[in-house]
């Protein structure tokens, strides 16, 4: 059965076609587009509508796309910024109306159970694993194992958001220790939980972490199979963050393997993650390319 998975995220919006054949996912291929539909959001409560125009827009490209490669079901699902915004009612209604899909607007809970059953698709779970996604608006810390879920925890600190929050006036080190002491704290709960547990890998998905896999690697053309299970080492982040921080806007645009699009949240993106390790005291981290796209694939929850 041919499938379309659409995930609206705070900072951009993915796609991911595919065919379910015996329990497996075949022909997968994801598209991306940086609609930002959470620009805004934080400080004014709404869409804005110029990013719902454009998150619409995106929602009819992505559409025809499905119609062409031959979809039966198309799902679709938005988190953070819909969560967060009074008028999500006209989103929602403006994109059935006029891309002919459903958004179902879903909580931390299930956002993150989708996104540890899409790891555990496409990586070897072996003892206690965290997941990690990084998005555009919040974090999920996702516990478990490969008999379920034990702790899932989705705290609103995203790329996007603390871009917003921290470092719109530049990236001064005074930013840096404010962004740097606001995410201790907001991680201090589920930290002090995990620290309790014997945590066997951790794997992040989402994009800041791929962005940095693609990075890392050097990509000059993204590759889902040689970010796929690749492994980054915190030294290796660190390293990543120095050089964002250097960089000029437009330089940080033409690093191999990032986007132009994310070039200005990455850096926050990497602040998260590092933050994120530190507190747990981890060296690595695995990345994965299965993530809530195809967890929505073989999901019944939506």
């Amino acid at each position: 059965m041919k499938i379309g998975a659409i995930d609206i995220g705070t900072n951009s919006m993915r796609l991911l076609t595919t065919d379910l054949v015996d329990g497996k996912l075949i022909d997968r291929k994801k598209y991306v587009n940086t609609t930002r539909i959470g620009q805004g959001v934080d400080e004014n409560g709404f869409i804005t509508r110029e990013a719902m125009d454009r998150n619409i827009n995106a929602l009819k490209e992505y559409h025809d796309i499905c119609v062409e490669y031959g979809c039966e079901k198309i799902y679709c699902m938005g988190t953070s910024a819909l969560r967060d915004s009074k008028n999500r009612s006209e989103f929602i209604k403006r994109a059935y109306d006029e891309a002919s899909i459903d958004v179902n607007v879903v909580d931390g809970e299930v956002e993150a159970k989708l996104g540890f059953s899409g790891v555990a698709r496409g990586i070897d779970i072996e003892g206690d694993i965290l997941v990690i996604d990084i998005g555009g608006g919040s974090t999920e810390f996702i516990f478990g194992n490969k008999d379920g879920i034990k702790k899932n925890v989705s705290i609103n600190i995203g790329a996007l958001r603390l871009t917003e929050k921290f470092l719109l006036n530049g990236y001064t080190e005074i930013a840096f220790s404010e962004m740097r002491e606001f995410i201790n704290n907001q991680i201090s709960d589920i930290v002090l939980y995990l620290k309790e547990n014997e945590i066997g890998c951790v794997c992040g998905i989402g994009g800041t972490i791929t962005s940095l896999s693609a990075i890392n690697q050097n990509l000059e053309v993204y590759s889902m199979e040689k970010v796929h299970r690749s492994k980054i080492t915190k030294e290796e982040i660190y390293k990543m963050l120095d050089r964002f921080i250097k960089c000029s806007d437009d330089e940080r645009k033409h690093i191999n393997g990032l986007q132009p699009k994310r070039a200005d949240i990455i850096a926050a993106g990497t602040e998260i993650l590092i933050c994120i390790m530190d507190n747990l005291s981890k060296e690595s981290i695995i990345v994965s390319e299965y993530d809530n796209l195809e967890g929505m694939a073989y999901s019944t929850i939506l």
